[in-house]
């Protein structure tokens, strides 16, 4: 317990006094530069928090849950879809295929992947029930195509143009073997918010696609799109003792390299941004030392009046701990409301500066996303809290262990 006489001492040499002005600059960089250092923690975390989950939407808006693929030449078996364990995890369950193809519009050539859906199946998908979404949502029949929005602009094409796609399935002529053409009409225009999806995929009619790249029904995949797609792993789990003759991989595997590459990234900037806080921590080592040399006197006198060496520990502690605890506190503030409108700051610094602070192309992103975690907050405040009690111990034991006689007689 600290007594009411701890108390008063504690504040009264946390005030400066004028003949103090060195020891209160020390104490305000402190204060600084670990309200700093979490205030950056906080910002950095959250900003690649945000990034993450931004990613994960988009990645998961686009991609099916988990895939179902056959091993042999039977094909998917159908009565495992009235599985009742697949029924409760799983929103929707679609039959798709893809395949690459080349696209021929105005003497210019672009390989694109397409995949195909059934028209009932189309208007399920999640990208086309965006509000980005243009044209018919539920028309995908046979010769139609739906194509991202990169795509219509690199190619210069719009709702009821027509492409040509080639197929690296041939065509037996009198001249031998010919690759397979056919001319789609673009019915609709598709926005994922992800460049690379929107300029090189493409979705068409699943009949269609089976016969242009000389596909048989049983080669088709099942999309399991699921009620919790965040909770991946144990529903990969259910679903794989469900198929246990096919091959299964979910939207993590397929982007696991991305993802731990993130999760690295996030790790390594946690421990190079903590030594901010740990070389303003060590200021406070700075400032209660020479705290201590300017309060000789002072500690001399109180323990001539019987204040007890455990007390003049928890005083000068104290004293540490309130700096390092009030920054850490300024520095969450800080943070959080930086996080918060961190967006409309980089939109100000871009305009007023005229530069890019976080280019699309590079990003996948159109916006600086933010996701403010109250873990990584209580992570971040607790590792500064705990870095300033460590730095305050040392100052603390030599106030005590000072020979108040000693201390009195150069006075």
């Amino acid at each position: 317990m600290i007594s009411t006489l701890e108390k008063e001492i504690t504040f009264r040499f946390l005030k400066a006094r004028k003949k103090d002005g060195f020891l209160n600059v020390i104490s305000i960089f402190s204060f600084i530069g670990i309200s700093l250092g979490v205030a950056v923690l906080i910002i950095v975390m959250s900003v690649m928090n945000g990034f993450r989950t931004e990613l994960i939407n988009k990645i998961v808006g686009f991609n099916s849950h988990i895939t179902v693929k056959s091993y042999d030449n039977n094909g998917i078996q159908r009565d495992k879809l009235e599985n009742n364990n697949l029924k409760l995890i799983s929103k929707n369950l679609i039959f798709s295929n893809s395949g690459e193809a080349i696209i021929l519009k105005n003497n210019t050539s672009k390989g694109i992947v397409l995949r195909g859906y059934q028209a009932k199946d189309f208007s399920n998908l999640t990208i086309i029930k965006n509000d980005k979404f243009k044209g018919n949502n539920s028309l995908l029949d046979k010769d139609f195509i739906s194509i991202g929005n990169e795509l219509s602009f690199s190619l210069d094409l719009k709702i009821g143009d027509e492409i040509t796609l080639m197929s690296p399935s041939g065509v037996e002529t009198i001249i031998g073997s010919m690759p397979k053409q056919k001319t789609f009409i673009v019915t609709s225009i598709f926005n994922s918010g992800f460049a690379d999806f929107d300029n090189n995929i493409a979705l068409i009619n699943l009949d269609t696609l089976d016969d242009f790249f000389d596909f048989k029904k049983k080669d088709r995949n099942l999309e399991i799109y699921l009620k919790d797609p965040k909770n991946i792993e144990k529903q990969k789990e259910i679903v794989q003792k469900i198929f246990d003759q096919e091959y299964i991989y979910t939207w993590a595997d397929m982007n696991s390299s991305l993802f731990s590459a993130l999760k690295v990234e996030r790790n390594v900037m946690f421990i190079i941004l903590s030594l901010i806080i740990i070389v303003a921590a060590f200021n406070i080592i700075s400032g209660l030392t020479i705290l201590v040399k300017n309060k000789t006197r002072d500690i001399a006198i109180l323990k001539s009046i019987g204040v007890l060496n455990k007390s003049i520990v928890k005083i000068f502690f104290l004293i540490g701990v309130i700096i390092g605890t009030s920054a850490t506190i300024f520095g969450i503030f800080l943070g959080v409301i930086f996080s918060l409108y961190i967006e409309n700051l980089r939109k100000f610094l871009s305009s007023t500066f005229n530069i890019s602070l976080f280019p699309e192309e590079i990003y996948f992103l159109s916006t600086m996303p933010s996701e403010i975690n109250p873990s990584s907050i209580l992570l971040i405040s607790i590792c500064s809290i705990l870095i300033t009690i460590i730095v305050s111990i040392f100052p603390a034991f030599k106030a005590a262990n000072l020979d108040p006689i000693q201390s009195l007689k150069y006075e």
